[in-house]
């Protein structure tokens, strides 16, 4: 979150919800939080709409603010999903999310294929390439901001703006994985090609295969949890 008072207090707060810390259900007194942050009402009630935005509580009147059931909770928002991720519902949402991406990106990248422009071609290559670039060697954070901007060009390229806007849920599940070692030391050497080769599908025009391809990249992404996060 933003570095601001009220960002303060969601670093700590946020992931105090998702964590169940706060079951549902639970009345958080705004004016005791204030004393416990050392911070404002005002900054307090700031982050409370905060997340209420996020439909992690819900605020009532002559009871306070609720947290609401997971049921209700934004799942598609990247900071809840950053928390959760933080949290021990870590596998539990990164099995979640790589389900997502397996029904999702598949069909993105047959799209992808079919409307890609030319200038996305060429920044799909280019990121697959940086992604070779920087496979081997320990280079994990290099790999993962290929890696996002990857499965981001294909997101966009596929003409679905419903596709399009779950690149940040994708950003946070890549991420996750490198920040919180659910990832090997160096990248799959299989996944990388595969990449290269789901680039130059789309770039053939090849929606068939650059599908195909994709389908295989969350498969290995699915196993490679089985045994980093069982």
């Amino acid at each position: 979150m933003g570095r601001g008072l009220h960002g303060r207090v969601l670093d700590t707060l946020g992931p105090e919800i998702t964590a169940g810390e706060y079951p549902p259900g639970s009345v958080l007194r705004t004016d005791e939080l204030a004393q416990r942050f050392d911070v404002s009402r005002s900054v307090m009630r700031e982050a409370v709409r905060v997340l209420e935005s996020m439909h992690l509580v819900e605020s009532r009147r002559r009871v306070g603010v609720t947290v609401r059931a997971k049921a209700e909770w934004n799942v598609y928002d990247p900071q809840v999903i950053r928390w959760r991720l933080a949290g021990a519902d870590r596998p539990q949402q990164l099995r979640s999310l790589t389900v997502l991406r397996s029904a999702v990106e598949p069909v993105a990248a047959g799209l992808a294929a079919k409307n890609a422009t030319a200038e996305q071609c060429a920044e799909l290559t280019e990121c697959a390439l940086g992604m070779v670039a920087n496979s081997r060697g320990h280079q994990l954070e290099g790999y993962l901001f290929h890696d996002v901007a990857f499965h981001r060009v294909i997101l966009n390229a596929s003409g679905n703006e419903m596709f399009a806007r779950l690149g940040d849920v994708v950003a946070e599940v890549l991420a996750g994985r490198t920040h919180h070692d659910v990832m090997f030391e160096d990248p799959d050497p299989a996944a990388v090609t595969l990449h290269v080769q789901v680039a130059e599908a789309v770039r053939e025009r090849d929606a068939e295969r650059a599908e195909r391809l994709t389908r295989e990249i969350t498969i290995g992404a699915l196993q490679e949890l089985d045994i980093l996060a069982p």
